[in-house]
């Protein structure tokens, strides 16, 4: 049976309630990088609610044994914020993967031809073989920076089928692109918008997630 992309969108009032007012254009950058924050954290949490890899054991209490679940420590697990957007969901995601490695890398999309480039990669040259990773993107409209992205993690070594994708807001041009050339990815939003105006934007969307974030 063929592989296909799955995307999931949590329904959770947390989400919804940050979602919002990362929407607002009222929001001040400040609270807009809350609620990407935490934004981070809830969709991390959902991307790896059955994720992990786990031991199974038991513990001693104060009373007597009891059974006990651990993740996995031997399971390398990284974490890529693409930036400089990716960086406003980082802060969230470590809070619940703080053993995580963090790689960073840099893209930036031409304004004109919205095609992407990298210009700063600090990925390891080789990816241990089971490394699982967590992608942050909040922002999938055509889809481009994030199929540069994957590039270069799978000719490092790293298996679409261990990835999660954490973004805020996806488009339909981006999940028809990653579906077609990665459809053993798994992919966390917040939301799926109807699609992108002229510029290359999502609509509705939340405008330019990294210019918000950080104020600039």
């Amino acid at each position: 049976m063929a592989s296909q992309l799955r995307v999931y969108v949590p329904d959770h009032p947390l989400i919804k309630h940050w979602l919002g007012i990362a929407r607002d254009q009222t929001t001040p950058p400040v609270l807009f990088k809350t609620a990407m924050t935490e934004l981070g954290r809830w969709l991390t949490y959902e991307a790896t609610r059955y994720w992990f890899l786990t031991l199974e054991t038991t513990v001693q209490t104060p009373l007597t044994e009891a059974p006990a679940t651990f993740i996995n420590p031997e399971t390398p697990l990284a974490v890529v914020p693409i930036l400089r957007a990716g960086l406003s969901l980082l802060d969230g995601a470590q809070t619940l993967l703080p053993l995580a490695s963090v790689y960073h890398l840099g893209m930036v999309r031409d304004e004109v031809s919205l095609h992407p480039s990298c210009y700063f990669n600090r990925l390891p040259e080789r990816f241990t073989t089971g490394t699982q990773v967590v992608i942050l993107d909040p922002m999938l409209a055509t889809g481009g920076t994030l199929m540069v992205a994957l590039q270069e993690l799978t000719q490092r070594g790293a298996d679409p089928a261990l990835m999660r994708v954490i973004s805020v807001i996806a488009a339909p041009p981006a999940l028809q692109q990653l579906s077609n050339a990665y459809p053993s990815l798994t992919i966390y939003a917040a939301m799926i918008d109807q699609g992108l105006n002229e510029k290359g934007y999502i609509v509705p969307g939340l405008g330019d997630a990294g210019d918000r974030a950080f104020g600039t």
